[in-house]
């Protein structure tokens, strides 16, 4: 597997030396803003929808043979953790002709195009075109699919086998939106594996025991159990396991003014001690 680059859309950065069969991506943390978004929100608002810098303190996990890839793009102009049917069609000038089903994130606003920012504004004053609808599914969804596919397709193909974790940030005290209402602190770390449906459970224990060892405080699946990229390639019992994490902002940066924190490079040491232990436990698994 070569290095991937698709500037303003995608990076693969493949294993260094031997690989193991393990892939994380990072769906979220893209801070490029493509020239036709043409929002009409806040841009600092707009930008508490990023998963910043998750990225790269996972960026030493192709030295212990992972698959890194991640998103150029920001979730708020398509987000690739949705399926294609969760879209939102009053933003759309026209007809759609995609597939549509109910969805609760869609209905929030949240969907695979953005309606509202994080403070529950309108992200623009105008209806998107079709086209443009389509060339955000072509060119960034379908792209980031594909290559996600094929990264998990390979490991399994000369592995028998992968392990996917897919990277993901949260902010520390919840809001209006969130589930379990506004103003409750997250924990530091909350492992997703939609109910014990998309992972071999002994991997979920090793990430947690590890991140506890480290001297974190883990949840599973409060207040995140997964989305669409741990449920589209997933299949524990065909050895395809997907595992979400999600890392408290506040412990690597300033929520408000989006600059990293004193505690970045602890806590991307902690993660390759984590990536490491997960790298082994996936070989002998």
């Amino acid at each position: 597997m070569q290095d991937i680059n698709k500037p303003g859309v995608l990076f693969l950065n493949a294993p260094k030396n031997t690989s193991v069969p393990l892939v994380l991506d990072s769906p979220h943390s893209g801070t490029t803003y493509p020239e036709d978004f043409n929002h009409a929100s806040d841009f600092m608002v707009l930008r508490r929808a990023e998963d910043t810098y998750v990225h790269e303190l996972y960026a030493n996990a192709p030295s212990a043979g992972a698959v890194l890839m991640g998103a150029h793009f920001p979730r708020s102009y398509i987000d690739v953790n949705r399926g294609l049917n969760e879209i939102d069609t009053s933003i759309i000038d026209g007809s759609w002709t995609g597939p549509v089903t109910p969805s609760e994130k869609a209905e929030a606003g949240i969907g695979l195009i953005w309606r509202v920012n994080q403070l529950n504004d309108a992200i623009y004053d105008r209806k998107l075109s079709v086209s443009e609808v389509q060339n955000r599914i072509d060119h960034y969804w379908q792209a980031y699919h594909d290559t996600l596919k094929g990264a998990l397709d390979q490991s399994v193909q000369q592995h028998g086998k992968v392990y996917h974790i897919n990277c993901h940030s949260m902010p520390e005290i919840s809001n209006e939106s969130s589930k379990e209402g506004p103003g409750v602190q997250r924990p530091e770390f909350c492992l997703g594996d939609r109910l014990g449906t998309t992972c071999d459970a002994a991997f979920v224990d090793v990430t947690k025991t590890t991140l506890e060892t480290l001297g974190y405080q883990v949840a599973v699946n409060e207040p995140y159990a997964g989305v669409e990229l741990v449920k589209a390639y997933s299949d524990p019992s065909e050895n395809r396991n997907s595992l979400q994490i999600e890392i408290r902002r506040d412990l690597y940066m300033d929520e408000k003014t989006l600059e990293k924190s004193d505690n970045f490079e602890k806590l991307k040491k902690d993660l390759d001690i984590l990536v490491q232990k997960l790298a082994e436990f996936s070989l002998t698994a």
